[in-house]
């Protein structure tokens, strides 16, 4: 799967823009909904407009709270390292739509 999602300061769908989730997704696991992601954080707003985050990892995400690599970025974020937490805070089953928060922290 391909994503292009709102990036925005909170879980609430309102809350304000600040970039764009982009990268792709597909299954990772035999024995439980993984998933394997290349995603770039690409920030549009404030002091961090036109860097980007890059996480790449298994999420498996039927876990509460899972954890995943940075692995590097641009810009501001040149050379990054670090983790995100990732935690979802709404999921349609039947749509497989989700809000997820990603609590990030990055060495750069």
């Amino acid at each position: 799967m391909m994503a292009d999602d709102p990036l925005t300061e909170g879980p609430d769908p309102n809350s304000k823009p600040v970039g764009r989730a982009q990268g792709i997704y597909g299954s990772a696991g035999q024995n439980e909904l993984a998933l394997i992601m290349a995603m770039n954080f690409d920030f549009t707003d404030g002091i961090y407009n036109g860097s980007c985050i890059s996480l790449l990892g298994k999420n498996p995400a039927m876990n509460p709270v899972r954890e995943m690599p940075i692995v590097g970025g641009t810009g501001l974020f040149r050379f990054a390292r670090g983790y995100a937490i990732a935690q979802t805070y709404w999921l349609d089953v039947t749509t497989g739509d989700a809000i997820v928060g990603y609590n990030v922290t990055v060495a750069h």
